[in-house]
């Protein structure tokens, strides 16, 4: 069956006869060089339309087309997201001058070494050795233990100019090259450390891009969690699940804001924030955070515009009265 017979089976076309997405998937599927037998693959085992909706990326970093982008991830109701190219557009708030195309084409090229390794074509095991010895052995990446609080660990551009990043960017990358082959993987709910899941039919794989790819079973998810979290912890089925792309990216972003908050630069956090609420309007706990900063910050009329949003999202409680009631007291400085 030709690509394009393929595309258009995973997209119903709109009036015209044409879906965007459909041509958007073709082009991408052709300019990875995959078999009509890949592409089948992929087009079978991803999500509906609803779930995978090809939104055209930005090319370059422009300020609008870059939060149009975001918004339109942010309004698709799917779990499974163009994740990398998010992240890029992300990384690029912090690096507007930098070209796109340079880090699509290391990301294509990571995708098709794996595609040409021996253990793309095996079981999870091999899939997973595979990736660790495409992404970490050649192409060198890796946990960033030394300087794990470095702001350039949370944006993926940087982290693929220096092979080294944060538990979550590895983990997108993985992620992102996993799905390149057309194998199902998400990040997982795991508490205090990011870690990915590859999946087959009813097997199940846990790695640790941050810790050399380590394959984690029971004993070694015992061990991490008591790691990072506590002593008297223990593992939970809810770590166990995966989560939805737009969750990951909410991560990344939250990793760069503590940091920022941290180092008490609330201005850049404020612009950190403003990202995740373009990939997630109604999550309200958001709009209070960006809210309360621009009120310390004097932005009064911004802190209120946050507030309205918070009020409005937030459930009945004794968090939303006090907002509330600050809202009225921002109001009543405007007027």
């Amino acid at each position: 069956m030709a690509i394009s017979a393929l595309c258009s089976r995973h997209y119903a076309p709109d009036q015209s006869g044409v879906h965007a997405g459909e041509a958007a998937l073709c082009s991408w599927i052709v300019g990875e060089g995959w078999t009509a037998a890949k592409a089948k693959k992929y087009c079978h085992d991803q999500p509906a339309e609803s779930d995978a909706t090809m939104i055209e990326p930005p090319r370059t970093h422009d300020p609008e087309d870059c939060a149009r982008y975001l918004r339109e991830l942010g309004g698709s109701d799917g779990r499974v997201l163009p994740i990398a190219e998010a992240a890029l557009v992300l990384a690029s708030f912090d690096r507007r001058r930098v070209d796109f195309a340079r880090y699509r084409d290391h990301l294509q090229l990571i995708a098709r070494d794996v595609a040409n390794h021996l253990g793309a074509v095996g079981d999870l095991a091999a899939r997973a050795r595979a990736l660790n010895e495409v992404i970490l052995l050649k192409y060198g990446y890796s946990g960033d233990e030394l300087t794990y609080d470095d702001l350039q660990n949370a944006n993926l551009m940087r982290v693929i100019d220096r092979r080294k990043g944060l538990p979550v960017v590895l983990g997108i990358l993985f992620i992102d090259v996993a799905r390149s082959q057309g194998w199902e993987a998400a990040g997982l709910a795991f508490p205090g450390h990011f870690l990915i899941r590859l999946s087959e039919a009813t097997e199940r794989l846990i790695l640790d891009p941050f810790h050399n790819g380590q394959v984690c079973g029971a004993a070694e998810l015992r061990e991490l969690l008591k790691a990072v979290v506590g002593a008297g912890s223990e593992l939970a089925p809810e770590y166990y699940a995966p989560v939805s792309d737009r969750d990951v990216l909410l991560r990344l972003q939250n990793n760069l804001k503590s940091r920022l908050l941290q180092q008490q630069r609330h201005e850049r956090a404020v612009k950190v924030i403003e990202t995740m609420l373009m990939l997630a309007p109604d999550l309200a706990e958001l709009w209070r955070e960006v809210g309360m900063l621009h009120r310390q910050l004097g932005n009064i009329r911004a802190a209120a515009s946050a507030l309205e949003h918070y009020v409005v999202r937030a459930p009945d409680g004794m968090a939303r009265h006090q907002a509330a009631a600050i809202l009225q007291q921002l109001r009543g400085r405007l007027n």
